[in-house]
């Protein structure tokens, strides 16, 4: 399918003004470059949106509360920005997280978890997994339903969100009922046909994941663990059912569908869609591309049935 023409014009205009990429600057050079590109989105109110910090294994996380409209006790969806385990932030997906909220009906419960290289694997992971752990001991704080929680993010994010079911899997909690998974690093196999096809001119790519890959794990055994690169592990029965979201246009499609192929396989109930004319990041592309806006309202709608 052709590529989206709204996102063809923006890759156009980035051709034409080409500056820095991400793998040719410093860690803080590319969270300034990232938290400026940010793309315009649909500005979503909601009743309650609050920021405070929980206990971790590394000291407090910074979390945001986005609680939408509804009395009563709601799911809720704890959420791992993405941005290659060393960029992003609470700021970058605020308006995702907004959307999410709104539309799944549900609350949204998003983790500033500890940045690479400052802090390599399993940092990140380890910090997940603690707030997974935290909304699911205090959800009468927050006024959600335990039985109700799903975890879920975008690209690094979503590689966290895979991580932390398989630790509560091994750990024996917190009970996870949903992932959402959206475009996600699943592997650190550069040689995939989508690494080829889309290696450049599509916003990520293949030099910046082996960039992002060399600062959060730099070791190439170590990402043979399954917390590290959830496509390894050696089993994925018993995991929460699962929607993951591939695009078209993304270095990390096959990677994504190939994790999507062993959930099933490994009788865990999955819903995989790849969204034809895409790129990486759309989930943060709704105010410029109907097809995301769409793909973003449809992930919102599994998510919201997933937690009924």
């Amino acid at each position: 399918m052709p590529l989206d023409p709204a996102l063809k014009a923006v890759l156009d205009q980035l051709a034409a003004n080409p500056g820095p990429k991400l793998h040719e600057v410093s860690p803080e050079e590319a969270r300034q470059f990232f938290d400026a590109m940010q793309m315009p989105q649909e500005e979503v109110s909601l009743p309650s949106v609050s920021d405070r910090a929980i206990p971790g294994p590394g000291g407090e996380i910074p979390i945001r509360v986005y609680r939408p409209e509804g009395a009563g006790t709601l799911p809720v969806l704890v959420f791992f920005h993405g941005g290659g385990w060393v960029i992003g932030s609470l700021d970058t997906h605020d308006p995702s997280c907004r959307t999410l909220a709104r539309d799944a009906g549900c609350v949204v419960v998003s983790v500033d978890y500890r940045l690479a290289p400052e802090h390599r694997y399993p940092s990140a992971a380890d910090d997940c997994y603690a707030a997974a752990c935290w909304v699911a001991e205090h959800a009468g704080e927050l006024g959600v339903d335990p039985a109700r929680l799903a975890v879920g993010g975008d690209s690094a994010g979503g590689n966290l969100a895979a991580a932390v079911t398989l630790m509560a899997r091994d750990r024996g909690a917190p009970a996870i009922a949903y992932q959402l998974l959206v475009y996600p690093v699943t592997d650190a196999d550069f040689d995939r046909p989508s690494y080829l096809e889309n290696a450049e001119g599509y916003l990520l790519e293949r030099a910046s994941m082996q960039w992002f890959w060399g600062h959060y794990v730099p070791d190439a055994a170590t990402r043979n663990e399954a917390y590290a690169a959830p496509l390894r592990a050696d089993n994925l029965a018993g995991l929460p059912p699962a929607r993951v979201l591939t695009a078209e246009f993304d270095p990390l499609r096959d990677e994504g569908e190939a994790y999507a192929l062993r959930l099933r396989e490994a009788g865990v109930p999955t819903e995989q869609v790849r969204y034809d004319g895409l790129i990486h990041g759309f989930l943060a592309m709704g105010g410029i591309s109907e097809a995301s806006k769409r793909a973003v309202a449809e992930a919102a709608g599994a998510l919201r049935k997933g937690l009924a």
